[in-house]
């Protein structure tokens, strides 16, 4: 019996103060609640600049979680075969070098993967899709040496496959030190400082309900004084001690949670992370395009040294008709 009484306690003391809080809860909503207890200037100000932070976190990740997607820029108009997704662009140029007949070159340009099948990136398609068109104009050529514009696309297709490469190496980067960070902020530092408030808001509750319960108790008076009279409801001098306990208790837990709040949003708002984090998004962006220009930069005067020759030999065939 002893023991199931203790049980009923423990349930009594753990559902208590849920359901006075609960109930607070909805008399404000229903606007049966005149005086509320009201949070620092301070620590409003700190809410609304957590709030914003959360919001440019949830938005910033809403774009930048692309960076996981391989194929966030494959253009979806494009039906490219197993046999496509082979090999690399240069083991198939590799391939290509030692085939000595039309067959053997289409064998190499389907032959089957090595390894897992080639990224999905807008420049590894256009890399495909130009060593593919470099072949079909060589295989149609029929004059001596080679086609210059399918030594052009091939050439081309070695350097977009380069561009490839450089664009998964900056992904990985932004995954590993930008999304990895801004989600562990968004997760994990800010739904502290969210558990945080709402913590403060229990609290707040639990105050203002004991303060309710205070003015709507019976009261006391000494020997020989009158009763309570109405107007007098704000009096603390008419609250019980039990009362005047409880309500000082629930001050004292509102105060100590409003000031580890406080202490949670400023951390969270004074953590240089996230401003590190987007400082190595930027880095890795820089350094993708750094390669990009490297790499169209060496090819581009080669390509260009083509179609002067190509511009010559078609002027001097022209003089010679």
């Amino acid at each position: 019996m002893d023991k199931f009484q203790a049980f009923g306690k423990n349930i009594s003391a753990t559902f208590s103060p849920f359901a006075q809080r609960t109930q607070q809860y909805v008399k404000e909503q229903l606007g049966q609640v005149e005086d509320k207890t009201q949070l620092p200037p301070d620590y409003i100000e700190l809410e609304k600049r957590v709030d914003a932070l959360k919001l440019v976190h949830q938005k910033m990740l809403q774009v930048t979680s692309q960076y996981a997607n391989e194929a966030y820029d494959y253009p979806p108009n494009i039906r490219e075969s197993f046999n496509d997704l082979g090999r690399t662009i240069t083991e198939k140029v590799h391939l290509l070098s030692t085939a000595t007949s039309p067959t053997e070159a289409q064998a190499a340009l389907t032959a089957p993967p090595t390894a897992k099948p080639q990224p999905k990136t807008f420049n590894h398609a256009i890399a495909r899709a130009s060593l593919a068109s470099s072949q079909t104009l060589q295989h149609q050529h029929s004059g001596a040496g080679e086609d210059p514009l399918a030594t052009a696309l091939e050439k081309y297709a070695l350097a977009s496959e380069k561009v490839g490469e450089a664009r998964l190496a900056q992904d990985a980067q932004i995954q590993h030190r930008f999304l990895a960070g801004w989600n562990t902020t968004l997760n994990t530092n800010l739904m502290f400082a969210t558990r945080a408030r709402k913590n403060v808001e229990n609290a707040r509750l639990m105050l203002d309900s004991a303060k309710a319960k205070a003015k709507s108790g019976p009261g006391w008076s000494l020997p020989g004084q009158a009763g309570r009279k109405e107007g007098d409801e704000h009096d603390e001098s008419y609250m019980s001690e039990e009362a005047r306990v409880e309500v000082e208790q629930a001050e004292d837990e509102f105060v100590g949670q409003t000031e580890e709040a406080a202490g949670v949003m400023k951390n969270v708002l004074d953590t240089p992370e996230p401003l590190r984090n987007l400082a190595d998004l930027i880095a890795a962006q820089l350094e993708y395009h750094k390669k990009a220009y490297e790499i169209l930069s060496e090819l581009a005067p080669i390509v260009d040294g083509l179609q002067v020759e190509q511009e010559a030999s078609y002027r001097k065939s022209r003089e010679g008709a």
